[in-house]
């Protein structure tokens, strides 16, 4: 298992060092933020779900147990948890009542070239299967290991590349399909 380099400032956090938390809050809400915001698709609810990451990590600082696992792997894995509840919850909402439809061509003079490639990726990956979209975004935007991913997703580095493989081939025929 690779180094904890976080599990001094968790440490710190435990025993109720203020700095120690502005520290651990600066480190890693622009990540988890960001693989909320890229699974929910909206800024409102991954405030929200880096906040309550955030909490639990405040809250779980001072049983925290060093060696057992990574700190950032855990992170990860209640960022992934929360995401997945709330995205379960706009499916249950929208089995409710029919979805509104929206109308799908943008309007010429509001889009530009490069805003239209974001939506057809962000498409695509909203496409893709949970487990695929997971292991997908935590490669390419969490930058995180094979391993790490492993860790978080708690199945077999093989399953990882499994899932990423399967995940880029769905986006190559999704993004093909969409003449990018």
């Amino acid at each position: 298992m690779q180094a904890d380099l976080d599990a001094e400032l968790v440490a710190a956090v435990g025993r109720g060092e203020d700095a120690a938390l502005r520290a651990l809050v600066a480190r890693k809400l622009p990540r988890i933020h960001g693989l909320a915001s890229r699974l929910l698709g909206d800024a409102g609810e991954a405030d929200d779900v880096a906040q309550e990451a955030l909490l639990r990590t405040w809250r779980q600082a001072r049983d925290w147990r060093t060696g057992e696992a990574r700190f950032d792997t855990w992170l990860h894995r209640v960022v992934l948890n929360l995401c997945t509840d709330r995205l379960r919850r706009r499916r249950e909402v929208l089995l409710a009542e029919p979805p509104e439809q929206i109308d799908p061509a943008p309007a010429a003079d509001q889009r530009i070239a490069s805003d239209e490639v974001a939506r057809r990726v962000r498409s695509a990956l909203a496409g893709l299967p949970p487990r695929q979209r997971q292991a997908i975004m935590l490669h390419t935007y969490q930058a995180c290991s094979n391993i790490e991913i492993a860790a978080v997703l708690e199945i077999s580095v093989e399953a990882v590349e499994s899932l990423l493989s399967r995940a880029r081939r769905t986006l190559r025929v999704l993004l093909e399909g969409a003449n990018l």
